[in-house]
């Protein structure tokens, strides 16, 4: 029978808990303060003993709130450990996500960079004409592989053109016309308030919030919203409008 590695399974329970470490942290957090609570609430009658005996050692009917706290502090000693445990791991598990959130936000920066001076090098290299064709290429996969049959399409009363917007994958009717007047109001208002979030386009548009639209966005000081349009048809034969972005929506774009 081969013996077990270990090293391997504590290598491998260490690497679990480093990555689970917030959850962790959040679960004992919120276990000790269940445990804090309990433990306080079991410390009062015996405090209330203490308080009694107190008044009759002073030969007093009430006592001062500082003679309280010295009758009855060391009761609760235990909760108040245990309270300033669970706190240590709620801020720790926050200053755990808080670490992981900026380090996802560099890597998503340096490749959103990286994309963006591929997509220049290609144009520069086939030609716009040739790049576009890409471009169409890609859009046609897009309907294919998300074909109109399988979605519902969103009326939002703004023109009849059927159109698939690629980040949030929503099928909706509007017009190419439409769709730059929203843009252009949109750079408008970033021009002031220097920011725009994806929500906030799609509400520009006729089209409801999405989860993570409050998340990513567009930031002045990385360019205006600047729609690409391919025009495909759907699987039945009728005229879509494919939306993509030359300037993507990008995560923490409030911050520049």
């Amino acid at each position: 029978m081969k013996k077990p590695n270990i090293s391997k399974i504590i290598s491998s329970v260490r690497t679990s808990a480093s990555k689970h470490s917030p959850e962790i942290l959040t679960g004992i957090g919120i276990a000790g303060l269940v445990v804090t609570t309990v433990m306080a609430v079991r410390a009062t009658p015996k405090a209330l003993i203490l308080i009694e005996d107190r008044k009759k050692e002073l030969r007093e009917d009430t006592l001062t709130p500082v003679e309280t706290v010295k009758a009855v502090w060391i009761c609760y000693v235990p909760a108040a450990l245990t309270g300033m445990v669970s706190i240590a791991c709620l801020i720790g598990a926050n200053s755990v996500n808080l670490r992981r959130n900026a380090a996802l936000a560099t890597a998503y920066t340096l490749s959103e960079s990286a994309l963006k001076e591929y997509q220049e090098k290609v144009v520069e290299t086939i030609g716009e004409k040739k790049e576009q064709a890409i471009q169409d290429a890609v859009a046609k996969d897009r309907i294919e592989k998300n074909p109109v049959s399988t979605n519902e399409v969103i009326i939002t009363e703004k023109g009849d053109t059927l159109c698939l917007d690629y980040p949030s994958g929503r099928y909706f009717k509007s017009d190419r016309e439409k769709i730059n007047k929203a843009v252009n109001e949109l750079n408008r208002r970033m021009r002031d308030e220097m920011y725009i979030s994806l929500n906030e386009f799609y509400y520009e548009i006729g089209l409801s919030g999405i989860g993570i639209g409050e998340e990513l966005g567009w930031n002045i000081d990385q360019g205006y919203i600047e729609p690409s349009f391919s025009c495909q048809l759907a699987e039945d034969g009728t005229p879509c409008l494919v939306i993509s972005y030359l300037v993507g929506p990008r995560y923490d774009f409030r911050n520049g």
